[in-house]
């Protein structure tokens, strides 16, 4: 079986620990920069074109794409079920993960838990009144199109929330406004699923006077036993999106887990070195189930 890692640095850990893993399933892997994919599509039927060469014998994807090119990379994804070839996250899937808002509603809808979230239109003198919506200070703004905890802050005051919120409005970025949960201390949970399975999950803590976890804002990351309700949280709202691989962030809170984020192309170096577990094996895994299931083309509905 041939397996496309779709990923725009062959050096990142992520690449090369799935690279590892299929050829240790005794499957050929080749890495493919979605970004300089070309794309036909003709009467003949839809292919890519990969360095001069045409993909034409590609059995599954592994879609490694970054927020940045979400609309290109998900339409390479797309190509490649059109052809036939079975990926582990559909492209649907993706784009519904990557859009923080509609993620949010359709969550929302699902029943699970998340910190009170508000979004409104542009309008002048409307700071306060969002601020509100949310319970009031402290409170957490988003924009919507950060990635790794940039563009969060914490406003700790409403004068603070209200002076950010008109800053961003001034710049017709669109942003969210979240209630901030005291009791998570800085620290939130990220939990792995992997075809309807947790398959690892480990708790980020946030470096000292820093309320943002992500490792890459300096967190420290550690292995953590999921309660029944963390688990329950994760497992429905990978399913909610329709993603088959995620990475789930809660918070962990008075009222039970709170979601925070679905991540559709989430990182494998801090889940794999503080849970020792071969994530990147349990994803080929489920390629090969998937592959021999013979099911490449799954719901894109919402």
């Amino acid at each position: 079986m041939k397996i496309a890692i779709l990923s725009r640095n062959s050096n990142l850990y992520s690449t090369r620990r799935l690279v590892e893993a299929v050829k240790a399933a005794g499957h050929e892997a080749v890495v493919v920069d979605h970004s300089i994919c070309d794309l036909i599509i003709e009467q003949e039927g839809p292919s890519i074109i990969f360095k001069g060469q045409s993909l034409t014998d590609i059995d599954a994807i592994i879609p490694r794409i970054g927020a940045s090119v979400t609309f290109y990379g998900t339409a390479v994804v797309r190509q490649f079920e059109l052809m036939g070839a079975f990926s582990a996250n559909n492209s649907q899937a993706i784009v519904r993960s990557r859009d923080k808002l509609r993620s949010l509603q359709i969550l929302s809808r699902a029943g699970l838990g998340m910190p009170k979230t508000a979004f409104t239109n542009f309008s002048k003198g409307g700071e306060k009144q969002i601020i509100e919506h949310v319970g009031g200070a402290p409170l957490i703004i988003k924009l919507l199109e950060g990635t790794q905890g940039l563009g969060v802050v914490l406003a700790e005051t409403k004068k603070a929330g209200q002076s950010v919120i008109e800053a961003f409005h001034g710049l017709r970025a669109r942003i969210i406004v979240q209630e901030f949960i005291k009791e998570a201390k800085g620290a939130d949970i990220r939990a792995f699923v992997v075809n309807g399975k947790v398959v690892g999950a480990m708790k980020r803590q946030g470096a000292e006077g820093e309320f943002r976890s992500n490792l890459h804002r300096g967190g420290k990351a550690t292995v953590i036993k999921l309660s029944r309700a963390e688990r329950a949280a994760a497992l429905g709202a990978a399913k909610a999106l329709g993603l088959d691989v995620a990475g789930v962030d809660m918070l962990q809170s008075d009222r039970g887990p709170l979601i925070l984020e679905v991540n559709s192309s989430p990182g494998l170096e801090g889940i794999e070195k503080a849970t020792g577990v071969d994530v990147a094996g349990a994803i080929i895994k489920f390629i090969e189930e998937g592959v021999q299931k013979n099911s490449p083309k799954r719901s894109a509905d919402q």
